[in-house]
């Protein structure tokens, strides 16, 4: 094993036992949250490396940087997740080419994702992502929107809502962001019954807060520095 590949295998063992730690504090069991590994601006060989060792789930920010890895990785088993802002004249991109897109945040956008998936003859699953701190910086429809957008997407045979993502406030101690979490997990605890439909995920914490995140409920835990180390400038 090569000095980078050990390296990767030893930070991504460090950061699932810690998920595991957090997950058993809640009462929930480790296999219930799944390790997104955020890739972004990290080589293709990094991916290769960590994939050869048992990581899966990959995420990505940027179309173009994805669409060549996934070229560059053809044929290596794993799952690309578009974590993400996605302009809606870049959804013909995305379409069918990741297993899960975090980062839908208008109807507008889903409408896009939706006639690119139909015209494939695929079946995209997405996430609703949701502003919760109200943050103007940030992406995602509002608390008060959410019903309205998420009864869109039903009505949208392209798509398949598998839940909910959210990004909190940075904050220096990552406690301040569990009250967002734990409004995530609310927001789809009362969505189901309205919409009528099971949402199984919520994609939520990173690498500062992901205990918080996991106690709250996430499914679905995007870390990169952690893993990778330092992000490289984008070019």
């Amino acid at each position: 094993m090569n000095e980078r590949k050990q390296e990767l295998a030893e930070r991504t063992a460090e950061v699932r036992e810690a998920l595991a730690d957090a997950a058993r504090q809640a009462g929930r069991a480790p296999g219930d949250v799944t390790l997104v590994a955020v890739s972004k601006l990290h080589p293709a060989s990094d991916i290769r490396d960590l994939a050869e060792t048992g990581q899966t789930e990959f995420g990505e920010n940027y179309v173009q940087e994805a669409l060549a890895k996934q070229d560059e990785l053809a044929g290596l088993n794993v799952n690309w997740h578009f974590i993400g802002g996605l302009q809606s004249n870049k959804a013909k991109y995305v379409a069918g080419k990741f297993a899960l897109v975090h980062s839908v945040d208008s109807a507008k956008l889903a409408q896009a994702l939706h006639k690119k998936a139909t015209s494939l003859g695929v079946v995209q699953d997405i996430l609703i992502q949701v502003n919760i701190a109200g943050e103007t910086q940030k992406s995602g429809v509002t608390v008060e929107g959410l019903p309205e957008m998420a009864e869109a997407v039903l009505g949208m045979e392209g798509l398949r809502l598998v839940g909910l993502m959210t990004m909190p406030p940075f904050f220096d101690d990552p406690e301040r962001a569990r009250p967002v979490f734990a409004r995530l997990r609310e927001l789809r605890d009362g969505l189901e019954p309205r919409l009528g439909v099971l949402l199984p995920h919520l994609s939520m914490g990173m690498t500062g807060d992901f205990v918080p995140a996991v106690q709250e409920g996430a499914t679905l835990v995007r870390i990169g520095t952690r893993i990778f180390g330092t992000r490289p400038p984008r070019g």
